[in-house]
C-alpha cells in the first residue's frame, strides 16, 4: 500500500487550515501545494500533528480534514475594475482612484479638491486632455454611448477583480469558482492561478454571484460579490457644465500676436493661437481652439457634477457609477430643462432635446421614450408663460425606466438674469457691450433681477413636478435631488468686503472695469437667490449643497497679484508683446490648471484658457459691429468662461455635493461598508 505523507505546513496554507494536511503522493507533473524549506534537514514535526497509526489512511488523492478546524484566516477582497463607467478605459478611472488613495487622512477631508491639486501639480495643462477621447459621450449624435454596442445606462455585468488575502505564496495554486446566487449547484466561471494573483470575473448585474476559492480541493474562502451600480444624473446651467474649464485649453504661439485694434494700442500685442491661420475666425484658426466634452454647452470633465460622481465611484471598491451629464451653459428652468436650448456656442449639431427629455430618453436604455403632450400643471396656471401651450416632452414608461439614484441640479442663476447682473458690475459705463443685445443679453441691475427672483419659486415647483411625474423619482425620496448653491463671486478674505473698483484681471479689453458698488448690489442679490433656493429645496424635500460657499471667501474674482506675482498662475495681468519681449510673462508659460488663489476665471483667464472666437461668417450675420476684430477679443474674454469657477473651484463644490450624496446613500442603504469615505 502506498503511504501518505503528512507535512507541517510552513507556507500560508498551513496558516489557513491551522492543522496537518495529509496528501497522497503527487503525480510528477503536479506542483506541490507548498514547498519544503531549503537545506537537507526536514522541518521539525509537532507530535500532536503526527498521524495516528491506528487510523487507516485515506484513499489516494483526497485531503484529510483535521479533527478541529481553526477558523480560516484567508478572506476574499474584491473591487470593481472600472467603477466610473463614463470613462471607457479603466486606466483613466484608476488615475483618480490612485490619487484618492494616496491622500493622507487630513487631505481626505476635501478629497476632490485635494485630488485636483495633486493632479494639477502633475498636469498643469490639465488631466482631462489625456482622457477626453475615451468617454461614453458621442458629441456628433448628442448621446451617451460607449461605442461598444452595449447599453451604457443598463449594464448586464461588471468586471471585478478578486484577490485572496492571507495567502501570499506564489507556489500555492488556487482554484476560483463563481456560482449564481441561490444556485450553489450551478457553476459559472472558473480560474486556476497562483494564490497571490489577482483574478477578474464578469459579475452579473444586478443579481451578483457567489465567489469561492479552493486549495487542494478544499474551500478556504468565499464571498458574495454584488456590485452597487448608482445611476447619477446631472442637469443645469454653466455652473453645472464646467464652463471656463475646457478639457483641452487653447495653445498660444511663442512669438505671434493677434491685433484686435490697430488704432487702439490697448488692444495690440495680445497672444495669438498657434497654427497656420490667415485671419481670426477662419477655418484653420478655429481648428486650434479649445476642446470641450460638449462644445455647444461648454460641458467638461472638470464639472463639479461629474467630479462628485467620480469621487463616489473611486471611494467605494464595491460600487460602480453610471453618470449622465446634461448641463448646458446658459440654461434656465424653462429654456434648457423644459424646452430645447441649443447652447451658447454655435455648432452644426446642437442639442436636439431639452434636458428633461434627454434624461427621460436615457432612462429607457435601448428603448425609446414616448413623446407626451404635457398637462397644463407644468406652467402653474399660467405663472410660467414660457411653458403654456404645446409643451411636449419625452417620458419613459415606468416599467422600462431606470431609477435615478442621485439627481444633481444646478439651476436658477440664469432664471434671474445673473449673468446680466455680473455684466452690469464689470462693464465700464462707456462699454459698447452695454448697448449690445443678442450675444450678451440686455444688461440690467437689481430691480429687474428682483422681479425675476420672485418668479423662481414657481419654476422650481414646475421642475419638481417634472422630476417626479416624468423622471419617476419617488415622491418619498425627493432628497435624492441635490440642488447646488452658487459660490460667492467677489467676497474678499474678511468675508465682508467686496472686490474694489478697478481692472485687475480684466485688462484684456477696454470694456471692463469693476464697480465695487454694483458688485456689492449683485452680491446682495446673490444672497437673496441663495435664500430662495434654500426655501425651494425645503419645500420640495430636495437636498441642498452649500458647504462650499465659505471655501470661496478670499478666493473671488480679484484674488491674486497685479504686479510682481509670486507665480504666473496668480498674476492677474494678461501677457502682451512689447517690442520683442512678452510682459509680464510669455503666453506659453500660462498654465490653465495650475493651482492658484482665485477660484474664478477672470476675463484675462478666459482669454488665455478658452479663447472663444466666433467664425467670421457667424459673427457678421449676428452683429452689425463697427470693429469685428475688437468684438472678437470681447467674446474671447467673456464667452470662454469669465466669472465661472476654475477647476479647483469646481472641485471644492464637488466635495460639498459628494458630502450630501453620501448622506442620501447612507439613508437608503447604498453606502457600502467597504467605502473609504472622509
Amino acid at each position: 500500500m502506498r503511504g501518505h505523507v503528512c507535512r507541517w505546513g510552513v507556507s500560508a496554507l498551513a496558516a489557513i487550515i491551522g492543522a496537518a494536511v495529509c496528501v497522497a503522493p503527487l503525480a510528477a507533473q503536479d506542483a506541490p501545494p507548498f514547498a519544503m524549506p531549503p537545506g537537507d534537514a526536514a522541518p521539525p514535526v509537532d507530535p500532536a500533528l503526527t498521524p495516528d497509526p491506528a487510523v487507516p489512511p485515506a484513499p489516494e488523492d483526497t485531503v484529510i480534514a483535521p479533527a478541529e478546524i481553526v477558523p480560516p484566516l484567508a478572506t476574499i477582497e474584491w473591487r470593481v475594475a472600472n467603477p466610473f463607467r463614463f470613462f471607457k478605459n479603466a486606466s483613466d478611472t484608476e488615475v483618480h482612484r490612485a490619487t484618492w488613495l494616496s491622500l493622507d487622512a487630513a487631505r481626505r477631508a476635501e478629497p476632490v479638491l485635494a485630488a485636483e491639486q495633486a493632479l494639477s501639480a502633475r498636469h498643469p495643462d490639465g488631466w482631462a486632455a489625456t482622457m477626453i477621447d475615451n468617454v461614453c459621450w458621442d458629441d456628433t449624435r448628442n448621446r451617451h454611448d460607449c461605442g461598444d454596442g452595449a447599453a451604457y445606462v443598463s449594464p448586464a455585468t461588471h468586471k471585478v477583480f478578486v484577490k485572496l488575502k492571507g495567502v501570499e505564496d506564489p507556489n500555492v495554486t488556487c482554484t476560483w469558482l463563481t456560482a449564481p446566487f441561490g444556485k450553489t449547484s450551478e457553476r459559472g466561471q472558473s480560474e486556476r492561478l497562483p494564490c497571490n494573483a489577482e483574478v477578474s470575473f464578469e459579475i452579473p448585474y444586478p443579481a451578483g454571484a457567489r465567489v469561492s476559492v479552493e486549495i487542494g480541493g478544499r474551500q478556504v474562502a468565499d464571498a458574495d460579490v454584488k456590485v452597487t451600480d448608482l445611476f447619477v444624473a446631472a442637469m443645469g446651467d454653466s455652473f453645472g457644465s464646467g464652463e471656463g474649464n475646457p478639457d483641452v485649453p487653447v495653445r498660444f504661439s511663442p512669438e505671434r500676436t493677434a491685433s484686435y485694434g490697430e488704432k487702439d494700442l490697448r488692444l495690440a500685442g495680445l497672444p495669438a493661437r498657434i497654427g497656420d491661420w490667415k485671419r481670426i475666425g477662419d477655418k484653420n484658426f478655429n481648428k486650434q481652439g479649445a476642446r470641450w466634452l460638449d462644445t455647444a454647452c461648454h460641458r467638461s470633465l472638470y464639472s463639479h457634477q461629474l467630479r462628485a460622481a467620480l469621487q463616489l465611484a473611486v471611494e467605494d471598491p464595491h460600487r460602480a457609477v453610471t453618470f449622465i451629464g446634461l448641463s448646458c451653459s446658459g440654461a434656465e428652468v424653462t429654456w434648457g430643462l423644459f424646452l430645447r436650448y441649443k447652447g451658447n456656442e454655435w455648432v452644426p449639431n446642437p442639442p436636439d432635446l431639452s434636458q428633461i427629455s434627454a434624461l427621460a430618453n436615457v432612462q429607457c436604455g435601448r428603448g425609446e421614450a414616448d413623446l407626451i403632450d404635457m398637462p397644463e400643471a407644468y406652467h402653474i396656471n399660467g405663472a410660467i408663460p414660457e411653458l403654456r401651450g404645446g409643451l411636449v416632452l419625452k417620458k419613459c414608461k415606468y416599467e422600462m425606466a431606470r431609477k435615478i439614484d442621485l439627481l444633481l441640479v444646478s439651476i436658477g442663476g440664469n432664471d434671474i438674469g445673473f449673468a446680466r447682473l455680473v455684466a452690469n458690475a464689470v462693464l465700464s459705463d462707456d462699454s459698447t457691450l452695454r448697448q449690445l443685445g443678442g450675444w450678451f443679453g440686455q444688461i440690467h441691475g437689481n430691480m429687474q433681477s428682483k422681479t425675476l427672483l420672485d418668479r423662481l419659486d414657481e419654476r422650481y415647483k414646475a421642475l419638481n413636478r417634472a422630476i417626479h411625474g416624468i423622471l419617476h423619482m419617488p415622491w418619498n425620496e425627493a432628497d435624492r435631488v441635490i440642488l447646488t448653491a452658487y459660490p460667492p463671486l467677489a467676497v474678499m478674505g474678511d468675508g465682508r468686503r467686496i472686490c474694489p473698483d478697478g481692472t485687475a484681471g480684466m485688462d484684456v479689453a477696454t470694456d471692463f472695469s469693476l464697480s465695487q458698488k454694483r458688485a456689492k448690489n449683485g452680491s446682495d442679490l446673490a444672497d437673496q437667490l441663495q435664500r430662495v433656493m434654500a426655501k425651494g429645496a425645503r419645500t420640495h424635500g430636495w437636498s441642498f449643497a452649500t458647504d462650499h460657499r465659505n471655501a470661496f471667501v478670499g478666493r473671488g474674482i480679484c484674488a491674486g497679484f497685479t504686479d510682481n506675482a509670486f507665480s504666473i498662475a496668480d498674476d492677474l495681468r494678461v501677457p502682451r508683446l512689447v517690442g520683442d519681449k512678452w510682459e509680464p510673462f510669455a503666453p506659453t508659460e500660462y498654465r490653465a490648471y495650475a493651482s492658484r488663489q482665485r477660484w474664478f476665471r477672470t476675463p484675462n483667464d478666459a482669454f488665455l484658457t478658452g479663447n472663444f472666437h466666433a467664425a467670421g461668417s457667424v459673427a457678421t450675420r449676428a452683429l452689425a459691429f463697427q470693429s469685428l476684430a475688437r468684438f472678437q477679443v470681447l467674446l474671447a474674454a467673456t464667452y470662454s468662461g469669465a466669472f465661472h469657477p476654475t477647476a479647483e473651484g469646481h472641485a471644492a463644490i464637488a466635495d460639498a455635493v459628494a458630502g450630501k450624496a453620501r448622506e442620501v446613500l447612507r439613508k437608503y442603504g447604498q453606502q457600502s461598508a467597504a467605502a473609504l469615505t472622509p
